[in-house]
């Protein structure tokens, strides 16, 4: 770099006549995104140094090297423009009204400024005295480039000192337009020490380390700026008034911050994010990585740069991160689509950027402030409602998808599992995987969102059910198998899903228990329709002399085989239903006879009855059965036609209607026209039955136990002359 030549102190600048010397200063050693100085220059065109200070300039008009720049504020290049050419005018306006009168206002641009930062002709209007560097010294603009910004604001300080001296002391009256240039270098030095604080922040979080110095020499000259421009000057003059470094220095965090979450997820395909839900992961996942390194090396590495200062660092960072992080999801929100891709986006912001170990170190700060929602409660509101519609759509779809899995089930003939015992189908198994999937991924979320998610699934379970039980009976796979897994489905479903999930999910209640009922009422009509045949032989002369219950008997064991891989309470109550229909069919067969027995047949059809019922009873017993109260019906129609004391009848009678309440007075009639006892005898049993009957019928409770009722006895001829 030219040494300049000592010249003795002049008003304004008066052209050399020869040129001067050049000499090349050491170039610093220290980092700066500024360009490398010239190592001559032309005395008869500018200052020294000046070609520095353009290309100093000229950096601050160049867009930051993202691919996205982030919206910025006017700042304060054009602010201080403003109050700058505001502050000549009025300036200039004295001057030359005080030498010339004739002439009232400055020209419009006393100087002309370049996006090169400089002029020719500003420049040429400084002394040497000014910021031309001394003898052995370096210029302002050397400085700021080096990053010596102390001793540049030293400088600058004691030159806008002695302009603002030199305004008041009206030293420029003879030459307004002296004051008005060496006032724009002193702007446009000022401002280049604003851009080089930006550059400074900009670089602190590039992939190079930390430059401390820098950062601690930033701190240092914000501080000297605000103590030696504490307030504004009188009638907004521009030279001493406070340039606001500090908030610049929060505008470059911000700006810095937004580069850098913008530049994130730049290596995902353009568009890919708004494909798939993988891409948009991805993007989020880089994000979060970026977000994290960067705040980590803020608090390792930067943050001590400013120890000594009242900067607060962490702070100012961790929010312009976050109201960065903001932006971008909000742009991210408004091309996401599909239940994953709004999901996705809804997790990441409530799990993972929202999780305490987002930062990855326990000794990180929180602000003492909360921090603003990262997504507005009605932008988040609108992705919530998104995310069920689709939802709704997803678990319908998965629903059909369970449905398909079953019925080819059905078509391949595969046989039920037996888990623990019992009849065992996937349907339970994957409709608690689909409940409890969504309900868990949705409450990671929010509270609100997780009782949506299980209405959802619980309307869609409550039209799936029906369905199922509507295409299942109506398959060729019904049987004792798939009816008992199923049963046990149901019965799973109810209890485990309501007891999880309690008062959120009870409109699930109605149809599993209809769908229950219907497939125990399924598997009752298969035993029932294998059994009808074999009742047919009973109460007959072959009957008599033959063991016709033993297939009976044989039959419904086989059947209590399926029943001890239902559910107990099921299993019980189908078994006292199997139970319920052996004694009211072998009834009805005998009050409906094909053939009377009378003399000795009756007599051997009683001792026959009374030995069915013992085995009938047995067998029952020995299965499990608790339907105990049945055992007397058949015994007790046994000896009413096998007693030889006719006066006992009356009290057989009196039994039997004490035990089954629910008997009529057609049974009555049946069971007197089998044991033929006159009808003088049958008339006083009938009168006095019928108070019985009435008795039993006003005491007997609404739960009363039925097997009488269900018995139809037609009118035949021996009843009709039984009644005679």
């Amino acid at each position: 770099m030219p040494l300049p030549q000592t010249v003795a102190p002049r008003p304004e600048l008066q052209r050399p006549k020869e040129p001067r010397k050049s000499q090349t200063l050491p170039q610093s050693t220290r980092k700066s995104n500024s360009m490398k100085d010239s190592s001559m220059y032309h005395s008869d065109t500018m200052k020294p140094s000046l070609s520095t200070l353009k290309r100093t300039f000229f950096r601050t008009s160049l867009p930051p090297p993202s691919t996205h720049k982030p919206k910025e504020d006017p700042g304060l290049l054009r602010r201080s423009s403003r109050s700058l050419f505001r502050s000549l005018r009025r300036a200039l306006g004295e001057g030359l009204t005080a030498v010339h009168p004739q002439i009232s206002a400055i020209p419009e641009k006393p100087s002309k400024v370049t996006t090169d930062g400089i002029s020719r002709q500003a420049s040429a209007g400084m002394g040497p005295e000014d910021l031309e560097p001394k003898a052995e010294s370096k210029s302002v603009a050397d400085l700021i480039t080096e990053r010596q910004l102390v001793k540049a604001f030293e400088q600058l300080q004691d030159l806008e000192t002695r302009l603002v001296a030199d305004k008041t002391s009206r030293t420029f009256a003879p030459d307004p337009t002296a004051y008005a240039r060496r006032a724009m270098d002193l702007c446009l030095h000022y401002d280049g020490m604003a851009a080089e604080i930006g550059a400074i922040v900009r670089e602190a979080l590039g992939s190079e380390g930390v430059d401390r110095d820098a950062l601690a020499e930033l701190a240092q000259v914000v501080h000297l700026e605000e103590e030696a421009h504490q307030a504004p000057q009188a009638e907004g003059d521009f030279l001493s008034t406070p340039r606001h470094w500090r908030q610049h220095w929060e505008d470059a965090v911000r700006l810095s911050a937004q580069e850098r979450v913008q530049q994130a997820g730049a290596k995902v395909a353009p568009g890919a994010a708004a494909e798939g839900a993988s891409d948009l992961a991805q993007l989020l996942a880089e994000l979060g990585s970026v977000v994290r390194r960067d705040l980590q090396k803020v608090r390792l590495e930067m943050q001590p740069a400013y120890e000594d200062t009242d900067f607060p660092v962490w702070e100012t960072y961790l929010r312009a991160f976050h109201s960065a992080v903001a932006q971008r999801l909000q742009e991210l929100a408004r091309d996401a689509r599909g239940c994953e891709q709004l999901y996705v986006l809804l997790d990441w912001a409530a799990n993972v950027y929202g999780s305490p170990d987002f930062l990855g170190a326990p000794d990180l700060a929180l602000p003492t402030e909360p921090l603003p929602p990262l997504l507005e409660p009605a932008l988040w509101a609108r992705l919530e409602s998104d995310y069920t519609s689709f939802l709704e759509t997803k678990i319908t779809s998965c629903f059909d998808t369970i449905l398909q899995l079953e019925q080819s089930r059905w078509e391949a003939e595969e046989d039920q599992e037996v888990l623990q015992g019992l009849y065992h189908s996937p349907l339970s198994i994957d409709v608690h995987m689909l409940v409890a999937e969504h309900a868990k991924a949705a409450g990671a979320i929010s509270a609100e969102l997780e009782a949506t998610t299980l209405q959802i699934c619980a309307r869609a379970l409550c039209l799936f059910v029906p369905r199922f039980e509507k295409a299942f009976l109506a398959s060729k796979a019904v049987s004792e198998w798939y009816l008992g897994a199923y049963i046990n489905a149901c019965v799973e479903l109810r209890t485990s899903l309501l007891a999880r999930f309690p008062g959120t999910i009870k409109e699930l209640e109605k149809p599993l228990v209809a769908a229950t009922n219907s497939f125990q009422k399924h598997l009752l009509q298969i035993v029932q329709q294998d059994m009808q045949p074999l009742f047919k032989v009973l109460y007959t002369k072959s009957w008599l002399t033959q063991d016709t219950l033993r297939p009976l008997m044989d039959r419904v064991v086989d059947f209590a085989h399926h029943l001890e891989h239902v559910t107990p309470p099921l299993a019980q109550e189908t078994l006292q239903e199997v139970h319920r229909f052996v004694v009211r069919e072998y009834l009805g067969q005998v009050l409906r006879p094909h053939e009377r027995f009378s003399g000795l047949n009756r007599v051997n059809g009683s001792h026959k009855m009374s030995l069915d019922a013992q085995a009938i009873s047995s067998t029952f017993q020995g299965l499990g059965s608790k339907a105990t109260w049945l055992d007397q019906a058949i015994l007790c129609v046994a000896e009413i036609l096998g007693e030889t004391y006719k006066d006992d009848i009356r009290r057989h009678l009196e039994t039997l209607i004490r035990s089954y309440p629910d008997i009529r007075r057609d049974h009555i009639l049946a069971i007197l026209a089998l044991r033929r006892l006159g009808r003088r005898r049958n008339q006083h049993l009938l009168h006095h039955t019928q108070d019985l009957l009435r008795a039993a019928h006003e005491t007997r409770p609404s739960s009363h136990r039925v097997l009488f009722e269900e018995i139809e006895v037609p009118t035949s001829v021996d009843v009709l002359i039984t009644c005679i």
